[in-house]
């Protein structure tokens, strides 16, 4: 694996392990639930520790960073479209970010107070996978960065006119 950083190894330098605490994805109060072992088996491993376990992917491991096509960043948990290529921009962060979501009902947040500091968490509202943070040091208009693991998304290109 090695590609994940999880939120007790962050400081460590050890990647993947699982967080202890369960993740506000495995509270059941989503339209689109299934048990933690089929979401395994829907995700594969990496996926699974990121959407279901708030993991987060290395920085620049993502091939969506280098993303330029017009399409649709759909939460990889269920489909629900989240975040619009038109609304992309390079953060220099190492992971792919967005300036606003497709819409206000497609996400949800919570507030995170690991590693020490305030931070808002980003999750799918359909699914309830942790997509990742939105902080607001982001691009007018909004002035905010969602900044979203890769993992978390699957890319649907817009279809040619």
């Amino acid at each position: 694996m090695g590609i994940m950083i999880d939120r007790r190894s962050l400081f460590a330098g050890i990647a993947a392990l699982p967080f202890a605490a369960p993740a506000l994805a495995a509270s059941g109060r989503y339209a689109i639930s299934y048990t933690p072992d089929e979401w395994r088996r829907r995700l594969g491993a990496d996926a699974y520790a990121v959407l279901r376990e708030e993991a987060t992917e290395r920085p620049f491991t993502s091939p969506l960073n280098k993303e330029k096509r017009a399409g649709t960043f759909a939460c990889r948990g269920c489909d629900l479209p989240l975040f619009s290529s038109a609304h992309k921009f390079e953060s220099g962060t190492g992971w792919p970010s967005f300036w606003r979501p497709i819409s206000r009902e497609a996400i949800g947040t919570e507030v995170d107070r690991s590693f020490m500091m305030v931070r808002t968490e980003v999750h799918c509202s359909r699914c309830g996978g942790h997509q990742g943070h939105v902080f607001d040091d982001g691009p007018k208009p909004t002035g905010l960065r969602y900044c979203i693991n890769g993992l978390s998304l699957k890319f649907i290109p817009a279809k040619a006119a």
